[in-house]
């Protein structure tokens, strides 16, 4: 016995285009118009609105506030006089009407559909047309005729592919939902990622009010954006100046406190690193980070002991930004290492204080971009005085508001030493 696999050919739905090859000069430029989603915040981290046509993925963890936030979007184009279709594949109707009671999202022009057949989808999106299509989620679409079950690796990829066929082909900007999984990641194969015109992280602690939304890629706009919002029980809320918040409740002259500036994507913001150092009561000191890169905690843990004489390898060390937001970026090296330090020498840093740097592991302070940005943020929130890389002083030497002293510093030891006074 022999098994024979019968192919198909499938034909082209009605209204799809054959493609031509052209030359690129001959390509007509054309002017794209956005769309506002009617959330600032949310428009930031597309690079300015909505594109039509655009095929948008969206992951978070699971009760984040995924579909609170597309049901809250679709109600705001909606409310435009849009047509917009919000399609759920876990959810009922009566599920999405209570959603949107509590959100007060109701709008003549907002339709919800509870379908899973991609193709049936299909028949009611080309009727339609909406300007904006929600589909929550990606992994309990199906298209007939695949032999695997829906949220399949197979499946996830040919519904994708298909929605974004139907986005470029009838320009309707489309957002999927995805799960993710144990380790953060969307659920699904990594094909899906590459397909989609933008991906964004929906992040936060559930059990803080303020949720993070990251941009990690972007064709038509900055990556790495974000846009914060405030939890509340009517829904999400934008955050016009997330420094602000994130510092609210900062304890002025706490031992083992930093304030940082990191930028993220066009914007700087400030939060506050939180160290705390105890002796260890056992053999192997223990090391805990939240919201910073675990590696990257020990890597300075490391740096502070060998070029600055710390006596860190007996010590318990737990490190944490301060609000449940996470920060990446190596400007803030300085900023952990001295909430470190202070913590071990129970020293305070120099109120009004933000540490700026890039720590290497021979114990220089680097050089960071952007340092005017940063500082233009840190005159405005009140504090009076940035440690700053001595190799950005060089290159700007005027510039910065006359409220802020700059000090430049070109190792760890110096920055310790100006920071918590030797």
């Amino acid at each position: 016995m022999q098994e024979e696999v019968e192919s198909s050919h499938v034909a082209l739905p009605a209204g799809s285009r054959i493609s031509v090859p052209l030359r690129l000069q001959d390509v007509e430029m054309a002017q794209v118009a956005r769309f506002t989603s009617g959330s600032a915040e949310f428009d930031r981290v597309l690079g300015g609105g909505i594109i039509p046509g655009s095929l948008i993925l969206v992951g978070g963890d699971p009760g984040i506030g995924k579909s609170t936030l597309l049901l809250q979007t679709a109600h705001r184009v909606a409310l435009s006089g849009a047509t917009v279709l919000y399609v759920t594949g876990e959810e009922s109707p009566q599920q999405v009407r209570l959603r949107a009671t509590r959100l007060g999202s109701f709008s003549d022009q907002l339709f919800v559909l509870a379908e899973t057949d991609l193709d049936q989808i299909e028949k009611h999106v080309r009727a339609q047309t909406p300007i904006l299509l929600i589909i929550d989620s990606i992994q309990t679409m199906f298209r007939q005729g695949l032999p695997s079950a829906p949220g399949s690796a197979q499946q996830v990829r040919e519904c994708t592919l298909r929605l974004l066929q139907i986005a470029k082909d009838l320009h309707i900007a489309t957002c999927i939902v995805g799960h993710v999984t144990k380790d953060g990641t969307i659920a699904g194969p990594r094909l899906m990622e590459h397909m989609v015109d933008a991906v964004l992280y929906f992040e936060g602690d559930r059990h803080h009010r303020f949720r993070v939304l990251r941009g990690v890629k972007n064709r038509f706009g900055s990556t790495n954006e974000i846009g914060v919002f405030d939890m509340q029980t009517v829904g999400l809320e934008d955050v016009v100046s997330p420094s602000e918040l994130f510092l609210a409740e900062r304890s002025i002259g706490a031992v083992g406190s930093a304030v940082v500036a990191s930028m993220e994507g066009t914007r700087p913001v400030l939060a506050e690193v939180q160290a705390l150092i105890t002796p260890t009561a056992f053999g192997t000191p223990r090391r805990m980070a939240s919201g910073l890169d675990y590696n990257r905690v020990t890597l300075l843990m490391a740096v502070l002991e060998k070029r600055v004489g710390l006596q860190l390898q007996s010590q318990d060390a737990y490190v944490n930004v301060a609000g449940g937001m996470r920060i990446d970026e190596p400007a803030v090296d300085l900023g952990i290492a001295l909430a470190i330090a202070s913590s071990f020498r129970e020293r305070p840093l120099t109120i009004g204080m933000v540490a700026i740097g890039e720590v290497g592991l021979t114990g220089e302070v680097r050089a960071v971009t952007r340092l005017d940005q940063r500082v233009q943020e840190v005159a405005k929130l009140g504090f009076s005085r940035v440690l700053a890389p001595s190799g950005n002083l060089t290159r700007h030497e005027s510039g910065w508001p006359s409220s802020v002293e700059v000090i430049g510093v070109e190792s760890l030891q110096d920055a310790i030493r100006c920071a918590l006074g030797g």
